[in-house]
């Protein structure tokens, strides 16, 4: 049987919720720093797992789209925004897997709000590709995609202030090498926002050429 037009749309939402869900515990991750060791360690399989099943339903949308003659948008713009969403969660899992790699034991303020700014990122995407489906909330999705764009760009000070902390304290050789981890941390946090707003970017195209 050849796949309903929504089941697209309804894989696209899915697959976007996943990597809300991954984001929220990111947040709760880097929360947890330096308060809950036991916390951590459930947080980053919490996002392990959204991870997984969001490749899971990556691989679900790859297959309909093999097997689809006909698709509700443009084959490639289904396949480029999969593709976009899941690095989204990709890079969630690598900020989840780089607190072992680093020993992260503790973050700064501006770390704990690039966490939140990445979920309120990942919050209007999810909302913007729900609407996907409706032309006539078109608007809504346009808004909401350039929300998230000036969640980046914001995002880029709060980076700035970040490192400048990092390297404005003094210390022997471990703990430059502790400022070096967590600077290298707070870039992997920092392309979860850019890998956002690079989603937003293409559904953006998506709605100038089905308009």
């Amino acid at each position: 049987m050849l796949p309903k037009r929504t089941e697209f749309f309804e894989l696209l939402a899915a697959h976007s919720e996943r990597v809300l869900a991954g984001a929220n515990a990111m947040l709760r991750l880097i929360t947890s720093l330096g308060v809950s060791q036991a916390d951590v360690a459930a947080l980053v399989q919490e996002i392990n797992m959204n991870e997984a099943s969001a490749d899971q339903i990556k691989a679900d949308l790859m297959t309909m789209l093999h097997k689809s003659f006909v698709t509700p948008l443009n084959r490639d713009q289904v396949y480029a925004l999969t593709l976009d969403i899941d690095r989204v969660m990709n890079a969630v899992q690598d900020v989840a897997q780089a607190v072992g790699i680093y020993n992260i034991t503790e973050v700064n303020a501006e770390s704990r709000e690039l966490a939140s700014m990445a979920v309120e990122a990942c919050s209007r995407l999810t909302r913007a590709i729900a609407a996907l489906k409706d032309r006539e909330r078109s608007d809504t999705t346009l808004n909401l995609c350039v929300e998230i764009e000036r969640i980046e760009e914001k995002s880029d000070l709060v980076m700035q202030r970040a490192i400048k902390t990092l390297f404005q304290q003094e210390g022997d050789d471990r703990a430059a090498l502790r400022a070096l981890g967590l600077r290298q941390f707070y870039a992997l946090q920092e392309k979860v926002l850019r890998s956002s707003k690079a989603s937003a970017q293409m559904l953006e195209e998506i709605l100038i050429q089905n308009a």
